[in-house]
């Protein structure tokens, strides 16, 4: 008799064959960007504007079609936090590598003080677009370009979009590679695989904030209104909320709630192979849902000794990580996300 986590596995993978919907990429290279639509409605987008200082995959999408990341600062929605106008639906970058800032650099028309400089991560090429059933492939390549123009790393990636019933799954395959010299990521909490949620994904919380008002003007609140608000993180080791999460590792960690009226489950997922596995999070109440392989001194609960990682690539050396970002239409047990971390693994060697 097969384990039950084995069983769940095994029906979630037959669940999701059985269930495939068709998934096209479209490149539109006068807009910079490549559209993923699932049986001819919208996913995502892999854009790389010329006024972003990072490749974005935005907005993100249940099998529903509502969007469940924020909308700010690319778009004014009412009732929005208006802060940290770096977080942008979602990215991969990092907060300090050779005395950079990869992860705070704003966007054209946004200021931010940084006691480093700011770099970017600019989209090189396409290397490749497939479209299929059940699941469709990019691959991509940007270069990390440091303060005075220099390339300090390449990055090269595969993005799979998979696509069933109720479930869509982003996986990101990334090497990266330094060039001429060492890449040293400075242990930072800023980083490095990341999501930005929409407010009803958010925990609930009475902190004064700013928000986007109903004509689109960012507003004080004294008192927070949460109707509606009701995001949940539960981490593969049984942490639930930002309290005993944050800083915390886990080879998994979902984020659970309702947007518009549908049960959502968004997760990401750290696989073995990557360095320093189980990874650190930085999940933060407010909707920043985020996956940190380097950042070790900063996350004490993770590595209460406080040593210093430092994780360097020497020149010419790569290393490749490997991320899910699981999109589930409904609630997930814990039970249910092992079976699908369980798929996951068979996906992604």
């Amino acid at each position: 008799m097969k384990h039950p986590l084995a069983l769940l596995a095994l029906l979630a993978a037959f669940g999701q064959a059985a269930l495939a919907e068709e998934v096209k990429l479209v490149e539109q290279k006068d807009k910079q960007q490549v559209d993923v639509l699932v049986d001819g409605q919208p996913f995502t987008s892999y854009v790389y504007w010329s006024n972003q200082k990072k490749p974005l995959l935005s907005p993100l999408r249940t099998s529903q079609g509502n969007i469940f990341t924020r909308g700010f600062p690319l778009e004014k929605v009412a009732g929005e936090r208006t802060d940290h106008p770096h977080h942008i639906s979602s990215w991969f970058n990092y907060g300090n590598v050779n005395g950079c800032d990869f992860w705070n650099s704003p966007p054209e028309g946004f200021d931010r003080d940084s006691k480093i400089p700011y770099g970017a991560v600019r989209h090189k090429s396409i290397k490749s677009v497939a479209s299929g059933t059940g699941s469709a492939s990019l691959q991509v390549s940007s270069d990390w370009i440091m303060n005075d123009g220099s390339k300090v790393l390449q990055q090269d990636e595969t993005l799979v979009f998979r696509a069933s019933k109720d479930l869509r799954i982003i996986d990101r395959i990334i090497t990266l590679t330094a060039q001429e010299k060492d890449a040293v990521f400075k242990d930072s909490k800023e980083g490095a695989i990341a999501i930005r949620l929409t407010r009803s994904l958010e925990e609930p919380s009475t902190k004064a904030e700013i928000f986007t008002d109903a004509s689109g003007k960012p507003t004080k609140v004294a008192k927070l209104d949460n109707t509606g608000v009701n995001g949940v993180y539960l981490s593969s080791e049984g942490a639930v909320g930002e309290k005993d999460g944050w800083s915390t590792r886990a080879k998994w960690m979902t984020l659970s709630g309702n947007v518009k009226g549908e049960d959502v489950s968004i997760g990401i997922f750290d696989h073995p192979k990557n360095v320093t596995y189980p990874t650190y999070w930085h999940n933060r109440g407010y909707g920043l849902f985020a996956a940190n392989p380097f950042g070790a001194k900063e996350f004490p609960k993770g590595n209460p000794s406080k040593t210093a990682l430092n994780f360097t690539l020497k020149a010419g050396q790569s290393e490749t990580f490997r991320f899910r970002i699981l999109i589930h239409s409904g609630k997930l047990t814990a039970e249910q996300t092992e079976a699908q971390y369980q798929q996951f693994l068979k996906d992604v060697k």
